[in-house]
């Protein structure tokens, strides 16, 4: 789904993608479910903060891996210029900053992540996948 890209924006992609992994099974108050949509509202958010182009909305896709354990979620922006460091380690500062761990409480909470060039014009997409204690029940209905 898109998005404007503002902090409104990132707050309706994070609500949305608690109903629906809800619906897919994977029910509001577990760990996996708080767990994913954390990592979402630190993507989106980034992607407000870092990713914005004025007029430009962002895209957020959740979707589960055919393995059934797997959740993808994706957040493409269309800013080309500011890219997010691969680093697990969190940036040089003096602990009083409030911003900057967003990427590196994402790497602690995901099974991985990375980023890639967006395929279909500029910016890039940011990407974290977080594999379940086991499938839900549900979860076929989320499958590519």
């Amino acid at each position: 789904m898109r998005f404007t890209s503002t902090p409104r924006g990132a707050r309706l992609a994070r609500r949305l993608t608690a109903v629906r992994l809800d619906a897919w099974g994977i029910p509001y108050d577990t760990d996996p479910h708080d767990t994913l949509v954390l990592i979402v509202a630190e993507l989106t958010a980034n992607a407000v903060r870092h990713g914005h182009v004025p007029g430009r909305d962002f895209h957020l896709r959740v979707h589960v891996l055919a393995d059934g354990r797997t959740v993808r979620v994706e957040v493409t922006d269309t800013r080309a210029e500011r890219l997010p460091r691969r680093s697990s380690t969190a940036p040089e500062a003096d602990g009083t900053e409030e911003t900057g761990r967003g990427l590196l409480l994402v790497s602690r909470l995901a099974t991985r992540w990375d980023w890639h060039p967006r395929p279909d014009g500029p910016g890039k997409t940011v990407w974290a996948e977080y594999e379940l204690p086991s499938p839900p029940a549900l979860v076929s209905l989320a499958r590519d």
